[in-house]
């Protein structure tokens, strides 16, 4: 059974990676992923929001200028909230080289054009054998247009590109209005990657103290349709590595990730929720299922049921939603509920 991949031009001996997450500031936990057959570490993000802080907290009047207004002090972390600065971050990945003979993956979250680059070269200093750009543009300037946000992120990973000879892959959101044009923009860039897709933590609000509240979910499987969906799109017309992200929690997520077109799968939920060891249940689900089903390698698997090989390509597109009103009425039909007009 073959199971080995390339992925951002390192080669793996399987396509399961334990994705960005706490899991990756220890080191006793590297090394238990890499018993349980990680091919690869994947860190968290290094913010430069958290950088700024850092740089902000050396200065004498910190405490007199620190926010622009006391509202202001709310928004961001105190610095000791992370579990690795800057430059903990960065002797994270020198050790993580050392004590582990997999390669490791750092991502990086700026906030400006001249962060991303600095913070990058940094990173490919420490010794990181690829990088994520995990972008995160939140438009709430109603002057801003979907274009902007394009340009911005294209502008940002030409700079990221033109300084690091490490790859580069580009972690992205599922809120773009045109993903296909804008996925092949990135490819015509030269990015190597892309990772689908950011989870975005939504806040919720409590009435009674009026305050909005920050609260932490985990991933749940049916996330893990809308990334099926873009990865039968995408695979079919690009020509990059693609990995999935979120809502994959067992072998089989892991399969369907794969016939839809990605490269590798990402895990942290699943990680969190049943340790390091859940790795090895995953990989030998994996195996088993290829061998049981005659499938001889990875790449035999990989986009077998992508928008172009697949049995039905319209169930990735508009039809699908037209037979899911169908379906949907006469289900209820058949408890005595009239259908209803969409």
């Amino acid at each position: 059974m073959e199971l080995t991949t390339e992925y951002l031009g390192l080669k793996l001996k399987n396509p399961l990676l334990p994705g960005a997450s706490p899991l990756s500031d220890d080191l006793d936990t590297v090394r238990r992923l890499e018993d349980a057959g990680a091919p690869a570490i994947i860190m968290r993000s290094l913010f430069e929001e958290q950088l700024i802080m850092e740089e902000q907290a050396t200065l004498e009047d910190v405490n007199l200028h620190e926010f622009s207004s006391p509202e202001a002090a709310s928004y961001l972390p105190n610095i000791a909230d992370f579990a690795l600065g800057s430059d903990e971050y960065l002797k994270q990945i020198a050790q993580i080289k050392q004590v582990t003979e997999i390669p490791v993956i750092a991502s990086l979250n700026g906030t400006t054009l001249g962060g991303w680059v600095h913070h990058a070269r940094l990173i490919q200093e420490a010794g990181a054998d690829a990088l994520e750009l995990n972008t995160y543009f939140l438009p709430t300037n109603l002057l801003r247009t979907s274009k902007d946000i394009e340009d911005q992120i294209i502008e940002v990973f030409r700079a990221v590109r033109n300084k690091v000879n490490i790859p580069v892959a580009v972690k992205l959101s599922p809120y773009f209005s045109a993903l296909p044009h804008f996925a092949l923009q990135l490819q015509r860039v030269g990015a190597d990657g892309l990772v689908l897709f950011n989870r975005f933590y939504q806040p919720d609000l409590d009435p009674e103290s009026l305050d909005i509240k920050i609260t932490l979910q985990l991933s749940d499987p049916y996330e893990l349709r809308l990334r099926l969906r873009w990865l039968a799109i995408l695979s079919a017309h690009l020509h990059l590595d693609l990995s999935a992200t979120g809502g994959v929690h067992t072998g089989l997520d892991a399969i369907k990730a794969i016939m839809a077109g990605a490269t590798t799968v990402q895990m942290v939920s699943a990680l969190l929720r049943h340790g390091p060891e859940h790795f090895h249940q995953v990989l030998e689900f994996l195996g088993h299922w290829m061998s049981e089903h005659e499938y001889e390698s990875l790449e035999q698997l990989r986009g077998s049921l992508n928008l172009t090989t697949g049995p039905d390509p319209s169930a990735f597109e508009r039809a699908n939603y037209m037979k899911m009103l169908l379906s949907w009425r006469k289900m209820t039909h058949g408890f005595g509920i009239p259908p209803q007009q969409s």
